[in-house]
């Protein structure tokens, strides 16, 4: 994904040819998009995050290696990886482009109409970081359903063997996504504030745009929505097993690391359809509404242009916020949450008993008075 908020500059060349003016839609806004710092500390706090998520997946993959909590390991850190380096190749790209603006003096804007080879690049760096975890996610969940339903099945299928080549094919069928307008199949151009860029939905757009537009959202949306079974499953199966109460010791063991597994799956997911929901429905609503030609006002063109803006930059907090999942939701540390509760709870019941205590003793001694 894209470590950035909207770009304000291109590559040296550009500069040297010529300044390409803002197209004919004037929507005001403010400077802070033209700011490098939001852009970098986006970029910092991607990286840093990712990198201490990554470790800690590391050590515990090497502590799980041959159990059954090693496969989502796996998944997971290949996860973490997918977002380390959609901040950095992305954002090294963004603050090139931020340095170049800062050393030529001017202000560029991308022509809509010609997006260049750097736009190109964004664009496809944009659909690859973003299918990518939404994949992952989904396989992970899966995986941990197929593993709590039906254990000895998943023991005899699940290597990891298959668990790479299942990340090689989620790889590269992103990677298939992104690249579909470089074989005109769609096309990626300049968004407003026309420094951004993502598939052509707001203007001029053709069937092969939409066609583009309705893959993209319609996998991530697919994907989102198998998750979402497969961890209402494995939820479920869960509660189900903990009520029975007639597992042995070994086994609640294995089912603490599943609910473990689990809350981390639902908390990826939930990150997930808040991030990128806006950005997906805003772009199927805008290229619909461009494809249609529908007539409207620059007041509803410029309202449609700045939902795609935010929602752009809420699908880019996904990759800052999915290493929290696993550094706050792991069992280490709900186990210490736990505890803490229970003793505020023992502590508020004990305040409770020892204030009844009193009262009670006072009235038995004015009844003895």
């Amino acid at each position: 994904m894209l470590a950035m908020q909207p770009l304000t500059a291109s590559g040296v060349q550009a500069s040297s040819k010529r300044t390409v003016m803002e197209p004919d839609m004037h929507c005001p806004h403010n400077g802070t998009s033209q700011n490098p710092a939001s852009a970098s500390l986006n970029m910092t706090l991607g990286i840093v995050f990712n990198i201490v998520a990554l470790i800690i997946l590391v050590k515990a993959y090497n502590r799980f290696r041959r159990r059954s909590k090693a496969t989502f390991l796996l998944f997971a850190s290949s996860l973490v990886a997918t977002d380390l380096a959609g901040h950095v190749v992305s954002g090294a790209l963004v603050l090139r482009r931020y340095t170049a603006s800062s050393k030529s003096n001017y202000t560029f804007k991308g022509d809509p109409a010609n997006p260049d080879a750097p736009c190109q690049f964004l664009g496809g760096c944009l659909v690859f970081f973003g299918l990518c975890p939404l994949f992952l996610g989904c396989a992970m969940a899966a995986e941990r359903c197929l593993g709590v339903t039906k254990p000895l099945l998943h023991a005899r299928l699940v290597t990891t063997a298959r668990t790479k080549i299942a990340l090689s094919m989620i790889w590269f069928l992103a990677l298939c996504v992104a690249l579909l307008p470089f074989f005109h199949l769609g096309d990626y151009t300049y968004q407003y504030p026309w420094t951004w860029c993502f598939i052509r939905v707001m203007k001029d757009t053709k069937s092969t745009d939409l066609a583009f537009v309705m893959l993209f959202s319609g996998l991530a949306f697919s994907s989102l929505a198998l998750a979402f079974v497969c961890n209402t499953i494995s939820g479920i199966t869960l509660i189900k097993t903990r009520m029975k109460k007639k597992s042995s010791s070994q086994r609640f063991s294995a089912r603490s690391h599943d609910t473990e597994m689990v809350v981390q799956l639902v908390g990826i997911m939930v990150t997930s359809c808040i991030c990128w929901s806006p950005l997906l429905v805003f772009g199927l609503m805008s290229a619909t509404r461009s494809y249609l030609k529908s007539q409207q006002s620059v007041e509803d063109t410029c309202m449609y242009s700045k939902l795609m803006m935010t929602g752009v930059r809420m699908a880019t907090w996904n990759q800052i916020l999915d290493p929290w999942v696993y550094i706050l939701l792991r069992r280490a540390i709900l186990r210490k949450i736990y505890r803490i509760t229970k003793k505020q709870v023992s502590f508020k019941g004990s305040t409770f008993r020892s204030v009844r205590w009193d009262v009670g003793s006072l009235q038995k001694t004015e009844k003895n008075c």
